[in-house]
């Protein structure tokens, strides 16, 4: 659930006072069907009757929801399971199996006594505020006499506006007490809103728990993934560039001492070889985790990127204090697949990569100016980015529709 800083006390005063209207009119819709459904239970008609009562409360508390949301400023999801599509039996069977459900039938039958409180409350609250703060005003037009019994014994009669001015005064800061207890009141019914009407702590943790098992897995496919393209770079690139020096210098060997300038070319060509083995497992190297990011950090590395793109990009980063280092390295690759991405794809003449570090994450956007229609396909390095960011519990989004322009957004949790 998230709410604003605070209900606001006349949204707050109208929904509570409304409270008493609706807690009213579902009440008495809902109690009779739902005592007509378990008398007639034994036969045929009470089981479709029930089935429409707890439908009934369902939509009764969507709509609810939607006004807690818009006058308390409270948003409470739908706890509710998705219902099949197969037919209406087992429609039915689902809402009457779905705890929410009888939650929501809960809520409905508090609501004429709570409706009840709600309204007297706010009423007196708010009729006694306007009785005595505009007491002077109604003493003028009326030119009455109101005699009040002091704690000590005295009576102040009130027969002139001045008189009644401390009165007002005292309403004023009744209205400021008043405006406390209406807000009070109100988060109090938010809560019992959120409890009855919202998700269980069962299902969040159920949900909470599917999602870090769909987070796990798609970190173990994205490291397999990465160790597999690891393989493939050290099978096709530095290991038969070694394997080419070795037989290289053994066929030197070989002609050393009867044909030692071809034995003398060969050693040249293994040391080529050699030389580009070095530099292919340096890329490698690289690819898994560049020493310019951990020595000088985000800044240095994502310049780094930056100048060797064939697209100019502008690069900022304010990521005090560091950020950890799986959260860094995320970030790194984020901004490297996309930058690929762009110069490969796009068609783009300029690109920005932004990276701020918030309270507890770190933002990574990425936005160039192509033609737009980039997006994340299973098995595709859009997707790839969305998995790695999932082992550390961040998220990945695309944003980029057809004629641009592409923002790729990635928020980095730094506590998980």
């Amino acid at each position: 659930m998230t709410t604003r800083t605070g209900p606001d006390v006349f949204r707050a005063s109208g929904y509570l006072l409304l409270n008493l209207v609706t807690g009213l009119f579902w009440f008495c819709l809902l109690v009779p069907l739902a005592a007509v459904s378990v008398g007639t239970a034994f036969v045929w008609v009470g089981l479709p009757l029930g089935v429409l009562t707890l439908v009934l409360a369902r939509g009764a508390a969507a709509g609810e929801r939607a006004l807690v949301r818009a006058a308390l400023g409270v948003d409470i999801p739908d706890p509710h399971r998705r219902l099949p599509a197969t037919g209406l039996a087992d429609r039915a069977k689902t809402v009457v199996k779905d705890p929410a459900t009888w939650r929501d039938l809960g809520y409905w039958l508090l609501m004429l006594p709570l409706g009840v409180i709600e309204f007297s409350l706010v009423l007196a609250l708010w009729t006694t505020v306007a009785a005595t703060a505009l007491l002077p005003f109604y003493q003028h037009w009326l030119s009455a006499t109101w005699e009040v019994l002091l704690p000590w014994g005295d009576v102040w009669a009130i027969d002139t506006f001045a008189k009644a001015i401390p009165v007002s005064v005292l309403g004023v800061l009744l209205a400021l007490v008043a405006a406390r207890l209406v807000k009070g009141l109100a988060r109090g019914h938010a809560a019992l809103a959120k409890a009855l009407l919202g998700p269980s702590r069962t299902s969040l943790l159920s949900a909470e728990t599917e999602r870090l098992s769909a987070s796990r897995a798609r970190g173990v496919e994205a490291a397999e993934a990465e160790r597999r393209r690891i393989e493939r770079d050290l099978h096709d690139g530095a290991q038969q560039r070694l394997v080419a020096v070795a037989m290289g210098l053994g066929r030197a060997r070989g002609k050393l001492d009867t044909d030692p300038e071809s034995a003398r070319a060969l050693i040249a060509e293994a040391h080529a070889d050699a030389k580009l083995a070095i530099s292919e497992l340096r890329d490698l190297a690289r690819g898994i985790y560049p020493s310019v990011l951990g020595d000088r950090g985000l800044d240095a590395a994502l310049s780094s990127l930056a100048a060797r793109c064939p697209v100019p990009v502008t690069v900022v980063v304010d990521v005090d204090p560091r950020p950890p280092t799986a959260v860094e390295s995320t970030a790194y690759f984020t901004v490297a697949e996309a930058l690929t991405n762009l110069a490969k794809h796009s068609g783009a003449t300029a690109a920005h990569v932004g990276v701020t570090r918030t309270e507890d994450s770190v933002v990574v956007e990425v936005v160039d100016d192509g033609r737009g229609g980039a997006q994340a396909r299973p098995g595709g390095g859009l997707a790839g980015l969305a998995d790695r960011a999932a082992t550390i519990d961040g998220v990945v989004v695309v944003l980029s529709p057809v004629g641009g322009p592409t923002v790729i957004r990635a928020e980095l949790p730094c506590a998980w």
